[in-house]
């Protein structure tokens, strides 16, 4: 049976807030970021803490700063927050994250010794607030970007691991100015019979609503229309894959009263047209 455990739990004029994950596969290692903030001592300035668990949540270590090591000194009092919901691993053992500056742009961070230490990536990107990465097939890096007032996503990718970026409007990604969840489903290289990357936001162009899951077979160039999960309030879902290739998606609904996980499958998603087998492995 699940059982929420309590991480971290400071007194009124103290706060953490949007936490996000990465799970590091080759360490079985998770890490949990999130932004800290004094209002007695130096109110709307945010400082980003990581904690990690080796026992699958059971246990965290201590919150540790590291705002220095993933920003930049004349940054301190700027408006500045890890994203929330999860980052990513890469092909080649990175840890790779998004983190909000809104003066300046969206940034990645990440770490090459399995969460040592960690690094700032100082190229901007624009336009973009709230943004989830991945790594395509090819090895390209993609951040999928909420924009606002746009009413609809950016994409913007690299080919030399975020010095430079080329950025596009994806207006077939529908949206209210909301964060949103841009996640692998399968890879044809971990031994699946088709690359799948999976959507799923507040879609529509005005309102927090309409919460829905859209599948990509060409590596996000195009997406299905997909199905909607909930027709009323609803705003930052947070997917995963699970054991058996459901699809598992928590999100908040209800002009934000109410936490929930549902799971569906790609059978459903797709109306039979398409359905999950486990991966080939190679003797």
């Amino acid at each position: 049976m699940l059982q929420a455990v309590r991480v971290v739990d400071y007194p009124l004029g103290k706060s953490a807030s949007d936490p996000s994950m990465i799970v590091d596969k080759n360490t079985g290692a998770i890490f949990l970021f999130f932004n800290y903030m004094n209002l007695n001592i130096e109110k709307d300035v945010y400082y980003l803490y990581v904690m990690k668990s080796t026992d699958n949540g059971k246990t965290w270590s201590k919150p540790l700063d590291i705002t220095a090591q993933i920003t930049k000194p004349e940054w301190h009092t700027d408006f500045k927050f890890i994203t929330s919901v999860r980052g990513t691993q890469t092909s080649t053992g990175k840890l790779i994250h998004t983190l909000v500056n809104l003066e300046k742009g969206l940034f990645l961070f990440g770490s090459e010794d399995h969460g040592e230490t960690w690094y700032f990536i100082d190229t901007p990107i624009k336009p973009a607030d709230e943004s989830k990465f991945l790594e395509l097939a090819d090895g390209t890096w993609m951040v999928n970007s909420r924009v606002p007032e746009l009413g609809f996503r950016y994409i913007h990718t690299s080919s030399d691991e975020g010095k430079t970026w080329v950025s596009e409007p994806n207006s077939p990604l529908t949206e209210p100015n909301c964060n949103a969840s841009f996640i692998r489903y399968t890879a044809v290289k971990n031994g699946y019979d088709k690359n799948r990357l999976l959507f799923a936001n507040a879609n529509d162009k005005a309102d927090r609503k309409n919460m829905s899951i859209k599948i990509s077979y060409d590596e996000g160039k195009t997406w299905i229309t997909g199905k909607t999960i909930y027709p009323e309030s609803a705003a930052y879902p947070s997917m995963t894959i699970l054991s058996n290739g459901d699809i598992g998606l928590f999100f908040e609904k209800d002009d934000y009263q109410k936490n929930v996980f549902t799971r569906v499958t790609l059978d459903w998603l797709t109306d039979g047209k398409d359905k999950y087998a486990p991966p080939i492995t190679k003797d």
